[in-house]
């Protein structure tokens, strides 16, 4: 097995995604996941902790970059991508209040063909998160406090 790619968050990261210092849109990024997915997803799964895609081998380059980048703007997740047997194995995974998030990428995998970047960040909302788009090229997320009484 090779290592392509791992990131491990600060055991206090907070649950928010900073697009902001990114290269390109969360627009382009969404279009990248598509290009991505169609050169050559094998599978996907949802695990207890995370989710799991695979590749074909030839794109592990590719896959490990765009996880350098998700790493960049989400860095209280984990990520490791490893190429084994001819496939490449991204893993992300979170604590438990990121499990939420962790759902909408699963989602993602099946859903980026059709999905924008507004849908994803209502789905996001619906899962309890709050969404602030400063600009057109950048959003950051928060877990939204829960409402008490």
């Amino acid at each position: 097995m090779t290592l392509l790619f791992k990131h491990e968050p600060a055991g206090d990261a907070p649950i928010v995604c900073d697009f902001s210092g990114a290269t390109d849109t969360p627009e382009q990024r969404l279009a990248e996941y598509r290009q991505l997915f169609g050169a050559g997803l094998v599978s996907r799964e949802r695990t207890g902790t995370g989710v799991v895609v695979t590749f074909d081998a030839r794109l592990a380059s590719w896959a490990a970059d765009l996880a350098a980048r998700e790493a960049a703007c989400c860095p209280f997740l984990s990520y490791l991508v490893t190429l084994d047997d001819g496939v490449v194995r991204w893993e992300t995974s979170g604590s438990a209040e990121a499990q939420p998030i962790l759902d909408e990428c699963h989602e993602l995998y099946h859903t980026a063909a059709t999905i924008s970047v507004d849908d994803l960040i209502a789905g996001l909302a619906q899962r309890g998160f709050t969404v602030t788009r400063s600009s057109a090229e950048s959003f950051q997320l928060e877990r939204a406090e829960p409402h008490t009484a």
